[in-house]
């Protein structure tokens, strides 16, 4: 077994990895499949879904960087929502489910090392606002700040947001957004994504923003 952990910790550089190249490296093994189940049923490494697998905990190179895992997991697909908002320190709250936006199918994965969800955008409002992050030497795409609040707005069928002087309830008190967080966001690009979401309800947002800039 230690020869078979070597092997494949010495040839597979990344702690998350898929099954082709898992098959590649025990391409040499008499029954490859064989050794797959006993590299899981010992911990070596773990299933995240069909065809993705990474390390297990005691075999990693460093922390998992579950953002780029969330782009592997389903795609085409970017972290937006509560955990982008979290991670541009727009809410104060760590969110444990990791959220992205995809042009497909809605989804949601529950997986040995969390809960990842997806949600359903049209390709023109998928296509904006988003940006390139990293994790130690792991990239992932994620939206910016300003990306991030307009999908968790969008996709919040609770408030309908039809009036403009709704909003500050809704985002400090609902969302808990500090309003002085606010001041940061860019309006140039506000604007661009506002316009890619032709909505009465985004309009609203940005209209609400604007009165502090």
């Amino acid at each position: 077994m230690a020869d078979l952990v070597s092997t494949i910790r010495g040839r597979i550089t990344r702690d998350v990895f898929d099954y082709q190249l898992l098959m590649d490296v025990l391409s040499g093994y008499s029954k490859p499949r064989d050794a797959v189940t006993r590299l899981l049923s010992e911990g070596v490494i773990i299933r995240i879904k069909k065809g993705l697998y990474c390390f297990g905990e005691a075999h990693r190179r460093g922390p998992l960087c579950v953002e780029s895992m969330a782009n592997l997991l389903y795609g085409p697909s970017y972290v937006s929502l509560e955990y982008a908002l979290s991670y541009h320190g727009l809410i104060p709250e760590r969110v444990f489910t990791l959220t992205s936006v995809t042009s497909g199918r809605s989804r949601v994965f529950e997986t040995p090392l969390g809960r990842f969800s997806y949600r359903m955008l049209n390709p023109g409002r998928f296509a904006v606002g988003q940006t390139i992050e990293a994790c130690g030497d792991s990239p992932f795409f994620i939206a910016c700040a300003e990306k991030a609040l307009v999908d968790k707005v969008w996709t919040d069928r609770r408030f309908d947001g039809q009036r403009v002087s709704d909003f500050r309830q809704y985002l400090t008190e609902d969302l808990r957004i500090e309003t002085g967080t606010l001041g940061g966001l860019d309006p140039a690009r506000l604007m661009e994504i506002c316009e890619a979401y032709e909505s009465a309800k985004i309009r609203n947002l940005v209209s609400f923003l604007r009165r502090g800039w």
